[in-house]
């Protein structure tokens, strides 16, 4: 584009001289300065989102991810306006997940350990007594304490991608059998109920136990907080449709979890249902759950159910 406007200058000015009679020696530096003014005024145009790149990479520098660049052409230039839009809006987006994991990871702090103060505090000034009341109540904020914190350190290995899968075949129904019983002893469910159902008995599956059993402890730590008392949490294994696949689901007895929460709940601290914080949920076990069955190449989601909340993981590689 350059090039021919500036054989376009040069050549009307040329024809204009020569019909002007001009001489040649005036009509080369005219010739000269406006092919180079043409020049300039192309440069300055086709630089422009080079400009308004070092301007915005200065912005990004000082926090500020909102900048864009115009790209005014589809040539080099053009193409690297694209992109560079599109790293900015990748920054900006990473900067805001920091600053939310900021706010919600010391809002989830803030509660237990403003109630564990409390506690601390009423049986140093004489309020409380150190009875077995008041001590179970300080061991329940800081067990909720520690959930966080490894959820957290999970979390962290999640985004750095450090954990390895180590995956080799076991059977299913002890390893639920125990995890349930693991379960009912740390007390997450209160008098909730365990029902184990595998099919067939023999069912064995291909993946990495550590990583399938922090699945399933969230699920289940999950169904049993929305479980009313007394409630039946039900743990279900089959070989799925199709070779090489295993199903396991998670039903719980609660109020479920509405159509339209069901695609975000599987989001960091984002809680299904009409739960709260009071709960002693934190809303990232279901992401390192998600994140768990991603390892594995499976998927994880909210089925449908007739009554309470039934989550449903699929693995490939069972070699029952």
């Amino acid at each position: 584009m350059l090039v021919i406007a500036s054989v376009f200058v040069s050549t009307l000015l040329i024809i204009l001289g020569l019909r002007a009679e001009v001489r040649f020696r005036y009509m080369l530096v005219f010739t000269s300065l406006a092919c180079l003014a043409v020049t300039l005024v192309l440069a300055h145009g086709m630089t422009s989102p080079l400009r308004e790149m070092t301007a915005a990479a200065r912005a990004m520098a000082r926090g500020d991810y909102s900048r864009r660049v115009r790209a005014t052409s589809r040539d080099e230039v053009g193409q690297l306006a694209t992109a560079f839009n599109r790293m900015a809006a990748d920054l900006e987006a990473v900067d805001r997940h920091r600053r939310e994991l900021v706010a919600n990871v010391s809002h989830e702090l803030r509660t237990p350990i403003s109630a564990l103060h409390a506690v601390l505090e009423n049986m140093v000034d004489g309020v409380q007594k150190p009875d077995p009341d008041t001590l179970g109540l300080a061991l329940t904020q800081t067990a909720r304490l520690g959930r966080l914190v490894s959820q957290l350190l999970d979390l962290s290995r999640l985004d750095s991608g450090a954990v390895p899968l180590h995956a080799r075949e076991f059977a299913v129904q002890p390893f639920l059998s125990a995890l349930a019983t693991e379960t009912g002893a740390a007390a997450l469910g209160s008098d909730v109920r365990f029902r184990v159902d595998v099919s067939p008995p023999e069912l064995t599956a291909l993946a990495d136990p550590e990583r399938l059993h922090q699945v399933v402890t969230n699920l289940v730590a999950n169904a049993c907080r929305h479980s009313p008392s007394g409630g039946t949490v039900s743990l279900y294994a089959r070989r799925d449709e199709g070779p090489g696949s295993l199903r396991l689901e998670v039903q719980d007895e609660g109020p479920g979890i509405p159509h339209g929460e069901r695609g975000r709940v599987f989001e960091r601290f984002t809680r299904g249902g009409e739960s709260s914080s009071a709960d002693g949920g934190t809303g990232l076990g279901l992401a390192i759950a998600r994140w768990a069955v991603d390892l594995h190449g499976g998927d994880i989601s909210v089925a449908e159910s007739s009554h309470g909340c039934r989550i449903r993981v699929l693995l490939p590689g069972d070699s029952a």
